[in-house]
C-alpha cells in the first residue's frame, strides 16, 4: 500500500536518555512498516530525551497500531499524537483580509461612510462598475450540498466545507481569485439554484462543487440560464477538460488522430457524462458508454437515466451490446471514471495497438497502474504518486481566471475546448513522454495559459463583457 503525507503522524515521545534507546525505537517503527521522516529534540533532561518523531503510516488503523507497538517498549513512552492532516486544518483554511489601511478617522471616512455612500450611488447609475468598484469582478462562490464528497458520499454540507476551503485555496494560490465556501443545507435541486440565485450578485462566477448526479445536471443548467454570469461544476467540466489534454497528448505520442479514434467511458456521472460530452464536442471518432449494468444502448431505457438517454443517443453507433469486457475489444482508449480494480490484463490486451488507459477512480484506480503499464502504452490515473495525475486542478483555475478577466457572461462550451488544448500545448513536443502527457499543478504557465486562451475564445464566442484583459 502506497503511504503518504495524507496520513503523516507527529509522535512527541519520551525516551530514557542512555545509548541505544532511540535505535530501538526507530527500529520498531520499522518493523510495523512505519516511515519515518524527521525526527527532533524537544527536551533533553539528564535521564530523559522527549523528541518529535515524523512517520508517515498507511492509514489510522495502522497509526493506532504503531502507538500501541510504541507503548510496549520499556522506557518509552508516546506522550503525544498529532496528526498534520488535523493539524492543517485546525481554525479552518481561510481568513478575511483587508485591501486598504484603515489607520486613521480619514481611512475610515473613505473606506466606509460616509465615502462609499458615493460609490454607492455610482453603481446604481451604471451596474456594470460592481466590477471594478467592489471585489465582484475577481470573486467565486463555492458552492455545494454536501452530497458527493470527493470519493466520500453524501456526507453533508459541514463535513463539505474542508473540501470547499481547499478549493477556495486553490483559486487564491494558483490564480489570485477571491473565493468563498458556500455549503447549503438543503439538496432540493429547486431550492439550491434559489439560494444560489439570491447571493449571486456578491459574485463574478459560481463553482459547483460536490454536488451528486443528477441534481448536479439540473442545477448548472438551471443556473446558466437565469444568471448572466460564468458557472461551472467542476466535477463535471474541469476534469473532462484535463481528460481531453491528456487524451490529445497521449494520442500525439502514439500517432493517432481524436477523428479516428474509440474510446470506451466506463462510468457515467457526472465525470463520465462530462468527458463524453466534450469528446464529442472534440470530434472524437466513436464513444462506447458503459455503466455497472453494461454498454449504454440507445433505447433501453429501463435502466437508463435522463441523461444517460442522452448520451446512449450519443454514442454506440455500432450498437454493440455486453459487459465492459465487449466494449474493450478493439477499443483505442478506455477512460475510467467508476471502480477500482476491475481491469485485468486480458481486458487491455483485447484492445488495439498502443492502448490508452486512463484509469481515474479515486482512491483506488480501476487497474494496478504497475499492472496496467506492462500492456498500455500510455497511462494515467487520478493519484498524486503515479505519474499522469489527471486533476481537475489544473483546469479551474484558468478557466475562471480567464472568464473573469473578461467580465464572461457564461462558460461555453469553446471556451472549455480552448482550455483543453492551450492545457496540452503547455508541454513543449519534444518534453512528451508516456509519463509526461500532462503539466504538474505547481507549473506556473498553467494558469496564464489556459486563462489567455479562455479569454480570447470568450470575446470571438460573444460572451465577454469586454474585449481585453487587465493589463492590455
Amino acid at each position: 500500500m502506497s503511504v503518504g503525507v495524507a496520513y503523516t503522524l507527529t509522535l512527541r515521545c519520551q525516551i530514557e536518555n542512555r545509548p541505544g534507546m532511540l535505535g530501538r525505537l526507530t527500529t520498531l517503527i520499522g518493523e510495523v512498516g512505519g516511515d519515518i521522516g524527521a525526527i527532533d529534540i524537544v527536551r533533553a533532561e539528564r535521564n530523559i530525551i522527549v523528541r518529535d518523531i515524523t512517520v508517515r503510516v498507511q492509514d489510522e488503523q495502522h497509526g493506532e497500531q504503531l502507538v500501541a507497538a510504541i507503548n510496549t517498549l520499556q522506557n518509552i513512552k508516546v506522550l503525544q499524537v498529532s496528526d498534520r492532516v488535523f493539524l492543517t486544518h485546525l481554525g479552518g483554511k481561510l481568513a478575511t483580509q483587508s485591501r486598504v489601511s484603515l489607520k486613521t478617522r480619514d481611512d475610515l471616512s473613505l473606506a466606509y461612510t460616509p465615502g462609499v455612500a458615493r460609490v454607492c450611488r455610482a453603481i446604481a447609475d451604471d451596474p456594470d462598475k460592481v466590477y471594478s468598484l467592489t471585489w465582484k469582478g475577481n470573486s467565486v462562490a463555492v458552492v455545494s450540498d454536501g452530497s458527493a464528497i470527493l470519493g466520500l458520499g453524501n456526507l453533508g454540507p459541514e463535513a463539505a466545507m474542508p473540501v470547499m476551503e481547499g478549493k477556495a485555496i486553490l483559486f487564491k494560490e494558483l490564480a489570485n481569485i477571491d473565493a468563498v465556501p458556500i455549503c447549503l443545507r438543503s439538496q432540493d435541486p429547486d431550492i439550491i439554484v434559489q439560494t444560489v440565485e439570491q447571493i449571486a450578485p456578491s459574485f463574478g462566477g459560481i463553482n459547483l462543487e460536490d454536488i451528486a448526479a443528477p441534481n448536479c445536471f439540473i442545477v448548472e443548467g438551471r443556473l446558466e440560464e437565469s444568471l448572466d454570469l460564468p458557472v461551472m461544476h467542476d466535477d463535471q467540466h474541469g476534469t473532462a477538460v484535463v481528460v481531453l489534454a491528456a487524451l490529445r497528448n497521449a494520442l500525439r505520442l502514439v500517432g493517432k488522430t481524436l477523428s479516428d479514434v474509440r474510446v470506451v467511458v466506463n462510468g457515467v456521472g457526472a465525470a463520465g457524462t462530462a468527458i463524453i460530452r466534450t469528446l464529442i464536442e472534440a470530434g472524437v471518432g466513436e464513444i462506447t458508454a458503459v455503466d455497472r449494468f453494461g454498454i449504454l444502448v440507445e433505447g433501453d431505457y429501463a435502466r437508463q437515466t435522463p441523461m444517460q438517454r442522452i448520451i446512449a443517443s450519443q454514442t454506440n453507433r455500432e450498437r454493440r451490446r455486453g459487459d465492459l469486457a465487449v466494449a474493450l475489444r478493439g477499443a483505442d482508449v478506455f477512460i475510467g471514471v467508476s471502480k477500482g480494480n476491475i481491469l485485468t490484463p486480458d481486458h487491455v490486451r483485447s484492445m488495439t495497438v498502443d492502448p490508452i488507459v486512463f484509469a481515474l477512480a479515486n482512491p483506488i484506480p480501476e487497474g494496478d497502474p504497475d499492472m496496467l503499464r506492462q500492456y498500455a502504452r500510455v497511462v494515467a490515473t487520478g493519484r498524486s504518486d503515479q505519474p499522469n495525475q489527471i486533476n481537475n486542478v489544473l483546469s479551474f483555475p484558468g478557466i475562471f481566471r480567464g472568464a473573469l478577466d473578461v467580465n464572461a457572461r457564461k462558460i461555453t462550451s469553446a471556451m472549455r475546448l480552448a482550455a483543453a488544448d492551450a492545457l496540452a500545448n503547455v508541454i513543449p513536443p519534444e518534453e512528451m513522454n508516456e509519463d509526461y502527457i500532462v503539466p504538474s499543478v505547481f507549473n506556473r504557465q498553467v494558469v496564464p495559459t489556459i486563462a489567455a486562451a479562455v479569454a480570447k475564445a470568450a470575446i470571438e464566442d460573444g460572451v465577454a463583457r469586454r474585449n481585453h484583459t487587465p493589463g492590455d
